[in-house]
């Protein structure tokens, strides 16, 4: 059985994850992925390369807790997340979502819900290389109204 949550420095083959999730369970009529990339702009400024840290454990954690919460709102078969740390350049592939489920409105859902979450509550550290200097970015970009859609308050707790 494939793992739902991995963090990694080395990259991931998009292709190879999903057949593994599929190949999992033949009840499977839909697939949704998300496929984030390293862009080489942020805040209006050029970006040469990111650096992305975590507390290992503490991470793998948190994002367990929001693939059972995506169990329990949405009905889908399984969730895949990998999501790369390290040094990274611009097109690198950073961060993976698959779900599955019968149909694919619950699929659909539950990607969003899971991508919302990381890019919001996901606890990782950013670092990027710009013509001024290296600089620190909260790696969890605050959207309140991604949050609100799904009930959950910026510091995490159900609304």
């Amino acid at each position: 059985m494939t793992a739902r949550v991995t963090i990694q420095t080395q990259d991931f083959d998009v292709a190879a994850e999903i057949a593994a999730l599929r190949a999992q369970d033949q009840r499977v009529g839909a697939v949704c992925s998300f496929i984030g990339t390293v862009r080489d702009r942020n805040d209006g400024q050029s970006v040469s390369t990111m650096e992305l840290e975590h507390y290992p454990g503490m991470t793998e954690k948190s994002i367990e807790a929001m693939i059972d919460e995506a169990f329990q709102r949405f009905d889908i078969y399984a969730a895949r997340v990998i999501h790369r740390v390290g040094l990274l350049q611009p097109l690198d592939q950073i961060v993976l979502v698959v779900v599955t489920s019968a149909h694919r409105g619950a699929s659909f859902q539950a990607c969003e819900f899971l991508m919302d979450y990381l890019k919001t509550q996901a606890p990782f550290w950013k670092k990027e290389q710009t013509p001024e200097g290296a600089r620190w970015v909260d790696a969890r970009v605050s959207d309140d109204a991604a949050l609100a859609k799904w009930g959950i308050r910026s510091d995490n707790s159900a609304a």
